[in-house]
């Protein structure tokens, strides 16, 4: 059974940057996929960036391209999403989650953590 656990949000101003952590228990991070997805106050959880078990990143969610980056640190068991020029818009609930196989799609991942909440003011 793997176990997430996502850390690293608050409240910070446009422009700035965070960054995401989701610790991986369980199982080596290596195993799976993993994820970023976020869900905005009345909005559906949406896809923002993953990683495949092979390291390959696939596209990023439009919305965040060029500004978030995700990677793997394995010796640490952890995932992370590296935030900059942080926008109004990017305010949300992140979560992370894995899966053995990559998806863009929300209902195709197993494994999900708590999330953790980003709050971009402007």
């Amino acid at each position: 059974q793997v176990q997430l656990a996502e850390s690293g949000g608050g409240l910070v101003q446009a422009g700035d940057s965070l960054r995401l952590s989701c610790a991986v228990s369980g199982r080596s991070v290596t195993s799976y996929a993993m994820a970023w997805f976020r869900q905005a106050p009345g909005k559906e959880r949406e896809y923002v960036a993953g990683i495949k078990w092979s390291s390959e990143t696939p596209p990023y969610a439009d919305s965040v391209k060029g500004r978030f980056t995700i990677y793997r640190d394995n010796a640490e068991n952890t995932v992370y999403l590296q935030m900059s020029s942080l926008k109004p818009e990017d305010t949300a609930v992140y979560y992370c989650a894995a899966d053995p196989w990559f998806s863009m799609a929300v209902n195709d991942w197993d494994y999900w953590g708590k999330g953790t909440l980003v709050v971009v003011s402007s």
